[in-house]
């Protein structure tokens, strides 16, 4: 690594200018691969051309999210541009060999930039971790199923990215041999499923999964998404036939598609906890060739150590804003709009009880919430048996929203409190010492494999409880035993 003032690194395909911010170098929007537009648009990762020169990094390149997606949890910008494969690098000002944090951010498969200021490495890099965040095709060009393209293409990308990793962090102080791939929501489920994966075995060593959506799509979903897709769009369920909408279209198209048919505001809901998200990991093929529960259970990244966790409430904030018009409406008839049978609901609701007491809008919220998130948890770490395996819940609820709602535990994982958008969401000033314990148990698990608490393991259920209260126990006995099993 170069000793001026804009330090230089030489990779295998050529060298970037980064720059310093306080203690910790930055290297952004280095391409892991060549930009997907033209005859690459739909088709697997190609690497990069080298370059002459120097490339100059201190610039987040262009993400594959387009346009303004509205007010979101976390400020995720959008940026134009083609060259939409690439990672960015925060790392200590250092030649050591330090351990890696990969992260893959979330946003249901369809939105999310890895430019956001909650994903910055720097503290880190303070505590000696080189921190990677990279991008990855999204919506239907990372996933839908198409005739005459390689499936799976966001998948194939993020992979790329690790390999990536492997190759080239040496050069920037990591050490290749000691990754760990993190990541939130979608990100979440991401790091599921490569940890399943038998061609990602060998890039990274522990995982994180912080609030895990298990969304495995069915290839005839996939399928029928994509029929319904080329038939708004007037052109075959083809490669070629694809080709010829351009990205704005395209994208629109998928708007249209997603929109819930009638003015009935539970369709949306129905929609998530029947079919999962509208796009992500179809399962079928040479790439995921199984589900991602069902190749833990084959004992798949067995040898990997996996902490895993959700927030207490990830959805109760959206079902909140129907708490007046929900107030008179029992919880078992609620449930049964959505289409839950009598049997799930009727335990679900014995087992939720104190839930119950807080009305009908948070009832339902909760039971989405362990459908879509907190009954994974379970369920993944149930499924990985003997394998080292870690619990965590955070129910810390916000002082603004009300809940430990989804998105919120994120800048304490990064011990960012301080940037853009976390005190519109967590308040002001948001507890120091809730980030000191998270962010001290993510790097504790990269740099040992183990967070620093009783591992579920080696005694199902045991969970560690962060934000709990100052009379609430850190860790329990069974932290899951009210979330709706997984079918």
């Amino acid at each position: 690594m170069s000793d001026s003032a804009a330090p230089v690194v030489r990779t295998s395909r050529g060298a970037v200018r980064g720059m310093r911010v306080g203690g910790t170098l930055r290297f952004l929007g280095i391409p892991y691969a060549q930009p997907p537009v033209g005859p690459l648009r739909f088709d697997a990762p190609v690497p990069p051309e080298p370059w002459e020169g120097v490339r100059d990094a201190t610039a987040y390149g262009p993400t594959p999210q387009r346009g303004d997606t509205g007010i979101t949890l976390i400020p995720e910008p959008s940026i134009p541009g083609d060259d939409t494969l690439s990672v960015n690098v925060f790392t200590p000002d250092t030649d050591a060999a330090l351990p890696v944090l990969v992260y893959i951010h979330g946003g249901g498969y369809v939105s999310g930039s890895p430019a956001s200021p909650w994903y910055d490495g720097a503290a880190f890099a303070r505590d000696g971790v080189v921190t990677v965040t990279l991008s990855y095709r999204l919506g239907f060009d990372g996933f839908g199923d198409i005739a005459g393209a390689p499936s799976n293409r966001g998948v194939r990308d993020q992979l790329a990215a690790l390999a990536w990793v492997r190759d080239e962090i040496a050069a920037f102080g990591g050490d290749p041999g000691r990754v760990t791939i993190a990541g939130q929501s979608a990100g979440g489920a991401a790091v599921l499923t490569l940890l399943g994966l038998p061609s990602a075995s060998g890039l990274f060593h522990r995982v994180l999964a912080i609030s895990p959506a298990i969304t495995d799509v069915r290839p005839d979903l996939a399928r029928r998404r994509t029929a319904r897709l080329a038939a708004l769009a007037g052109v075959p369920a083809t490669r070629a036939g694809f080709a010829t909408i351009d990205e704005e279209r395209l994208l629109d198209l998928q708007r249209q598609l997603e929109k819930a048919e009638g003015g009935d505001r539970l369709a949306p809901i129905r929609d998530v906890l029947s079919d999962g998200l509208p796009w992500g990991p179809v399962v079928g093929g040479d790439l995921v060739p199984t589900g991602t529960l069902d190749a833990i259970r084959a004992g798949r990244g067995a040898d990997v150590p996996l902490v895993v966790g959700s927030t207490d409430d990830e959805f109760t904030m959206t079902t909140d804003r129907y708490r007046r018009v929900l107030r008179l409406v029992p919880a078992g008839l609620a449930l049964a709009r959505l289409g839950v049978e009598r049997a799930t609901r009727d335990a679900w609701l014995r087992a939720n009880r104190m839930q119950r007491r807080k009305g009908t809008a948070a009832t339902l919220g909760r039971f989405v919430s362990d459908r879509v998130f907190r009954s994974g948890v379970a369920a993944a770490a149930a499924a990985r048996g003997a394998a080292p395996t870690w619990v965590y819940r955070f129910a810390w609820p916000s002082p603004v929203i009300g809940w430990a709602c989804h998105c919120l535990d994120v800048p304490f994982w990064f011990d960012v409190l301080d940037a853009a958008g976390v005190r519109e969401i967590a308040g002001g000033p948001p507890p120091r010492g809730l980030a000191d314990q998270m962010h001290a148990a993510a790097v504790q698990l990269i740099r040992e494999g183990d967070p620093g608490w009783p591992a579920w393991s080696e005694r199902p259920g045991t969970t560690r409880v962060f934000g709990g209260g100052a009379s609430a126990p850190d860790v329990v006995s069974d932290g899951y035993a009210s979330a709706l099993p997984l079918a």
